[in-house]
């Protein structure tokens, strides 16, 4: 095949097609007409004899051959997309990008009122979208682009993708003031009679009771919340205890009753990073707002 007799808007179409695996919703993502999205998927199947997709059911499945293309294509795509912009001049004052963050409502609630009062001040026309986060790193979604930066704590991360450190944290427990067995210190017997709320972000199993674990000890987890806001408001209002991270807590307890106490035993601290394609190190926007992400960290914002 002659690659330069070949119209390279067809690896778009088919790039959208096998990603949505229906022609309405490429031609959505394409922002092309129905009819248009079909006679292109003809011409695809015409030049690369083969069917491509073929329909099963209400849905299409692509072929074998479809799908030995469909991770060489997008690679393309993306780099050609990434070089195109790697030569624009950035401008934040006037740019109007959308941003697909993924994050924890840990980081949303640390992290997203100081960068967007940033963004009001420098950038005014950009966008951020926020997609929750669970614990395992959205490496598909960041991959074809759905999204442009993952925030929080992953354990395992792909040599494919670029990691920088945003903030290290450790963990405080929260009680209601007043609370009927708090005292001026919380040692391990106290921690351990308590009932507790766990926050357990879509985990199976947290830090601390995987330390307790180790000790041959257990804590009662008679509560638990994928939400770190809720937690701090039904802690403040009832006998439950909470462990949190030191600055959400620290945050929370200037709006409610709340006492915070250290944890009787050391965990250390744990890291959160920001991810991206490592591809996009030349993308000028992206980097700019990373470099935002940063620094509202690092001036103390927050």
């Amino acid at each position: 095949m002659n690659i330069y007799s070949f119209d390279l808007n067809l690896l778009r179409v088919l790039d959208a097609l096998l990603h949505e695996r229906n022609v309405s919703r490429a031609a959505q993502r394409l922002a092309l007409s129905q009819p248009a999205v079909s006679n292109a998927l003809g011409r695809l199947r015409e030049l690369l004899d083969d069917p491509l997709l073929v329909r099963v059911g209400r849905t299409m499945q692509p072929t074998p051959r479809a799908l030995s293309l469909e991770t060489p294509i997008r690679d393309a795509l993306r780099q050609i997309e990434h070089t195109l912009n790697a030569g624009d001049c950035f401008d934040p004052a006037t740019s109007r990008q959308r941003f697909v963050i993924a994050v924890t409502d840990y980081v949303e609630l640390i992290c997203m009122p100081p960068l967007m009062a940033r963004l009001a001040e420098v950038a005014p026309g950009i966008r951020l979208a926020i997609r929750h986060l669970t614990p395992t790193l959205p490496a598909e979604a960041l991959d074809n682009g759905e999204i442009d930066l993952a925030v929080g704590r992953f354990l395992d991360i792909p040599a494919r993708f670029h990691s920088r450190c945003w903030a290290s944290e450790t963990l405080q427990v929260a009680l209601r003031k007043r609370h009927p067995h708090a005292s001026e210190r919380l040692e391990l017997d106290d921690f351990l009679r308590l009932r507790h709320l766990w926050v357990h972000g879509g985990q199976t199993r947290g830090m601390v009771d995987q330390w307790l674990e180790e000790q041959g000890l257990q804590r009662e987890v008679v509560y638990t919340t994928p939400n770190y806001l809720q937690a701090a408001h039904i802690v403040a209002s009832s006998d439950l205890a909470a462990v949190l991270p030191a600055q959400l807590a620290q945050q929370f307890a200037k709006l409610l009753p709340l006492q915070l106490f250290d944890l009787p035993f050391d965990l250390g601290s744990f890291q959160l990073d920001i991810i991206s394609v490592a591809q996009r190190e030349r993308d000028a926007a992206l980097q700019w707002l990373i470099a935002q992400i940063v620094s509202v960290r690092q001036g103390g914002a927050l």
